[in-house]
């Protein structure tokens, strides 16, 4: 093997377990807020049989912050690692390059 192949290895190993602790990170977020009690408090705040669209809305309503900051941890680790992808949203609000009319 050579050099850079063993690094790029080596950056794709880290990236691997740094989305890996990214995960797992909003996985223990999960149970922190589930252990708070705010989903049984959201479930609550609705009749019996809207209980699950309640629960669901207050998934996503805890989840948000989470997910944002997943969104920022995740660029970081890219950026970090020198690790090259395109992102969906750069499709809409990235200026077009030169490159890219032909």
């Amino acid at each position: 093997m050579t050099k850079s192949s063993k690094s790029k290895q080596r950056q794709k190993m880290l990236h691997h377990i740094g989305v890996a602790l990214g995960l797992t990170g909003l996985g223990i977020y999960y149970l922190i807020i589930d252990a708070s009690g705010f989903l049984e408090w959201a479930t609550s705040q609705v009749d019996e049989e809207y209980a699950g669209s309640a629960l669901m809305v207050g998934i996503m309503v805890s989840m948000t912050p989470a997910f944002l900051v997943w969104k920022y941890y995740n660029r970081f680790l890219e950026r970090r690692l020198a690790i090259k992808g395109i992102y969906y949203e750069d499709s809409f609000y990235k200026k077009p390059d030169e490159t890219d009319k032909k």
